[in-house]
C-alpha cells in the first residue's frame, strides 16, 4: 500500500517538474527583427466620468479591426484569447456585442469572397475546455472558417502543483459538450467537472492579434482588447501597422496553427529588412516582451520619463527594474487598476495593490484608474527621452506578470521606437496624459491614497502566488 502511495507521489512531483522544466515549442519567445515602422498607428478605447458620473466611452480597436476585414480578399488570421458573449455576474446593460460583430463580418466576407483563406485561432476557455458548445465558433465553421482551439498542453506549466497531476490521468479522459451538470461560472449553460479541472492548470492563449492583406501588401494589429461582450467597456490599447511586420506577426502564428494541424498560408516574412531612423517596430512573443521591456526600463536615464499604464503588475524583475530606474533618477510614473472587478465578482486588490505600495514606497508615482465595473486592461509602457532622442512604446496582450512574461502564455506584444514626433508615438503619449491627468469633468483615474489598504498579509500573499503560479494572474 505505502509503496502505491510512495510511486504516486513520485511520479506526480516528476511530472510536475517536467511539465514545468520541458522545451519550450518551437517559435515560442521570439523577438523578430527591427523592420520599417510602416503606417503604425496606435488606437485606444477610453472609458471616464463626468461630473455628474456618467460613463462615456470613445472606442477605436475593434472598429479598425472590423474595417481591415472588410477590406480583405486573401487571408485573414485572428488570434483572440476571450471571443464569446459570457458575462459572468457582470450586468449586460451597455455591453457591446462584440463577439457577434466579429463573427458576422468574419461570416460576411468569406460570403462576399469565397476564395478568402479565414482562421480563427482562439483559447479553449472560451468552450469550458471542450465541455460547452459555442454557437459562434458553430457558425464560423458552418461558413467554411477554420477555427483552431489551442493545443495548451505544448506549454510549460504556470501551476505545476497541479498539472502534474493533471497529465497523470485527468488530461486523457477528454470532455464532453453534452455531458455537463455543473454550473458555468462564466457563463449560461453547465458544464462537466473535467472543465473546472482543465481550468486550473491556469495556461491560456492570451493573445490578440490580426493580420489581413491589404491591397498587394499585409497589414497586422496587435492589442491588450478581446472580442468579448462584457469586456466592451474596458480600457484597451493596440497598434496597427503595415510592411514586413505584418508578415512577422502572421508567422507568430504559423507554430500555434500547427500544433492542431492547420497550415497558415500566405508569405514568409524577408529575412531581414533595414530599419530607418524614423521608425523602428519590432514583433515580440512570450519571454521576449520580458526581456524587452526590462531593457527599456534599463536603458532609461536620470531626466527621462516611463510611463506605464498597466492592468496587472507583478513581475519581480519588471518591478525591480523600475525600482532601480527611480533611483537613479528617471521619472517613473505607473497607472494601474486597482483590482477590484472581475464581471461581476469583487477582487481583493492583489497583485496590484501590493505592488503599487511597494513602488510608493521606492519613489515612483503611481496613480489608480477610476473604475465602476470595467478595467484599466491596458498593457503599455512609454519611455520617453529628456533631450529630443528616440523614444521607445511597447504594448500588446501581456500583463507585466509572471504567466505573462515567462513563457508560459502564449502572448504578443509589438516594440515601437523612433523620434517622439511620431504620430503612433505622440498619440501614445496623449493617452497617457489623458489616463493620468484627472478633472471633475473628465474623471480618469484618482491618487494612490484612494486605494492605499495594503495588509503585511496581502503582500506575502502576492509573492506567493506570483512565485508558484497558484494565481490567476
Amino acid at each position: 500500500m505505502w509503496s502505491w502511495i510512495v510511486t504516486l507521489l513520485l511520479a506526480w512531483v516528476a511530472m510536475g517538474a517536467w511539465q514545468r522544466l520541458k522545451p519550450l515549442p518551437e517559435g515560442i519567445g521570439v523577438a523578430f527583427p527591427e523592420r520599417p515602422a510602416v503606417e503604425a498607428r496606435f488606437l485606444a478605447d477610453q472609458t471616464w466620468y463626468d461630473a455628474e458620473g456618467k460613463r462615456h466611452q470613445q472606442q477605436a480597436i475593434f472598429d479598425e479591426m472590423l474595417a481591415m476585414i472588410a477590406q480583405a480578399r486573401r487571408l485573414v488570421v485572428a488570434d483572440m484569447f476571450l471571443y464569446n458573449d459570457f458575462a459572468g455576474s457582470a450586468e449586460g446593460d451597455g455591453f457591446r456585442p462584440l463577439s457577434e460583430e466579429l463573427t458576422a463580418a468574419l461570416v460576411e466576407q468569406k460570403r462576399r469572397h469565397p476564395g478568402l483563406a479565414a482562421v480563427v485561432i482562439s483559447d479553449p476557455l472560451n468552450t469550458l475546455y471542450g465541455g460547452l458548445a459555442l454557437d459562434h465558433f458553430a457558425r464560423l465553421r458552418e461558413a467554411g472558417i477554420t477555427v483552431v482551439e489551442t493545443d495548451l498542453t505544448r506549454l510549460r506549466a504556470s501551476n505545476p502543483l497541479w498539472s502534474g497531476l493533471w497529465h497523470l490521468g485527468p488530461r486523457w479522459l477528454g470532455n464532453d459538450p453534452d455531458g455537463g451538470w455543473l454550473p458555468n461560472a462564466l457563463g449560461p449553460g453547465r458544464v462537466p467537472l473535467r472543465s473546472y479541472l482543465a481550468l486550473l492548470n491556469f495556461n491560456a492563449n492570451h493573445r490578440k492579434t490580426l493580420v489581413v492583406d491589404q491591397g498587394d501588401g499585409w497589414a497586422g494589429l496587435v492589442t491588450s482588447a478581446n472580442p468579448h461582450d462584457a469586456s466592451s467597456r474596458h480600457g484597451n490599447v493596440a497598434l496597427r501597422f503595415g510592411g514586413a511586420a505584418a508578415l512577422d506577426l502572421l508567422a507568430s502564428e504559423r507554430p500555434v496553427a500547427a500544433w492542431s494541424g492547420v497550415a497558415l498560408p500566405g508569405p514568409e516574412a524577408p529575412a531581414s529588412a533595414a530599419a530607418p531612423d524614423d521608425g523602428r517596430l519590432q514583433l515580440l512573443t512570450e519571454g521576449a516582451i520580458r526581456d524587452a521591456l526590462i531593457r527599456a526600463i534599463e536603458a532609461a536615464t536620470a531626466g527621462e520619463r516611463l510611463d506605464l499604464a498597466v492592468f496587472y503588475l507583478a513581475h519581480r524583475g519588471v518591478v525591480t527594474a523600475l525600482k532601480r530606474a527611480a533611483a537613479r533618477g528617471v521619472r517613473v510614473r505607473v497607472l494601474l487598476d486597482p483590482n477590484r472587478d472581475a464581471f461581476g465578482i469583487e477582487k481583493g486588490g492583489i497583485p496590484n495593490r501590493p505592488v503599487a505600495r511597494e513602488l510608493v514606497e521606492a519613489g515612483l508615482e503611481v496613480r489608480w484608474c477610476v473604475t465602476k465595473g470595467e478595467q484599466c486592461h491596458s498593457k503599455l509602457l512609454l519611455r520617453r527621452p529628456a533631450d529630443g532622442g528616440d523614444a521607445e512604446l511597447i504594448l500588446g496582450s501581456a500583463n507585466f506578470t509572471r504567466r505573462n512574461l515567462d513563457d508560459l502564455n502564449l502572448e504578443t506584444s509589438v516594440r515601437l521606437a523612433g523620434p517622439a514626433t511620431l504620430p503612433a508615438l505622440r498619440e501614445a503619449a496623449r493617452f497617457f496624459e489623458s489616463r493620468w491627468t484627472s478633472t471633475p469633468e473628465r474623471t480618469t483615474s484618482e491618487p494612490f491614497a484612494a486605494f492605499d489598504d495594503t495588509s503585511l498579509w496581502q503582500r506575502w500573499r502576492y509573492r506567493l502566488m506570483e512565485t508558484t503560479g497558484l494565481s490567476t494572474f
